[in-house]
């Protein structure tokens, strides 16, 4: 009669490893479960449904000044001038705010959830910044996009932070990853789950940001503010 019952918390066991992302290769860990109701994977919709139409959407109030300010950057600075990634952690996690601007059509191409830094708190409905080296929390400024690799959640882009606010995010292992604990709908008024400090994206969302940045020729500027 113990066999059942040990088979049971082992089963119990490996499911709350694997909800909470629990890993042990390369980079540090990221997803961190929010405490409201989690994301069902079978409700997720098909992505091109979802982003077909992510140029109509009405772009945050801050964005335009952004993009004006990114154009300048990449033409001076050797960037994409196709595309860049502009990241408003203003806005509610529970709402698309990872948007992906196409600066020759002046649009948004593509726009997304994505997840803010938990501070090595138990959840953050709100983001919360710093630098600080294993802080957990997002930082803010602009990063060049770097080189792809598999990493402890998967497929992942290195980032190197080109401000003072964001310049360990190299060596805190700050990436671009998916990870399923984020869908791809708005969930709003709903929160999103927490990263360790990642710009944690759904996984389709994170392929089709994949697609562009294999693309492109120069490297592509990603600026997260809020």
């Amino acid at each position: 009669m113990k066999l059942p019952h040990l088979l049971f918390l082992a089963i119990s066991c490996s499911v709350l490893f694997a909800s909470c992302g629990v890993s042990g290769t390369n980079i540090p860990g990221d997803p961190v479960p929010a405490s409201t109701e989690p994301v069902s994977p079978k409700n997720k919709p098909n992505l091109s449904l979802t982003h077909k139409n992510s140029p109509k959407v009405k772009p945050a109030v801050g964005l335009k000044g952004h993009i004006d300010q990114a154009i300048t950057y990449v033409q001076q600075n050797g960037y994409s001038t196709e595309y860049c990634f502009l990241v408003d952690l203003g806005i509610k996690s529970g709402k698309n705010r990872f948007f992906v601007y196409d600066l020759q059509k002046n649009t948004i191409a593509l726009s997304g959830l994505v997840a803010h830094g938990s501070c090595n708190t138990q959840f953050l409905s709100q983001a919360k910044f710093s630098n600080t080296p294993d802080c957990g929390c997002s930082s803010l400024g602009k990063y060049k996009v770097g080189a792809f690799y598999m990493g402890e959640w998967g497929k992942s882009y290195r980032l190197y932070g080109l401000d003072n606010s964001n310049s360990n995010a190299f060596k805190r292992g700050i990436v671009i990853h998916g990870h399923d604990c984020v869908p791809d709908e708005e969930i709003y008024p709903r929160v999103l789950c927490n990263s360790f400090g990642c710009p944690m994206v759904s996984v389709n969302f994170f392929e089709e940001l994949s697609g562009i940045i294999k693309k492109s020729e120069k490297p592509i500027l990603l600026w997260i503010y809020k």
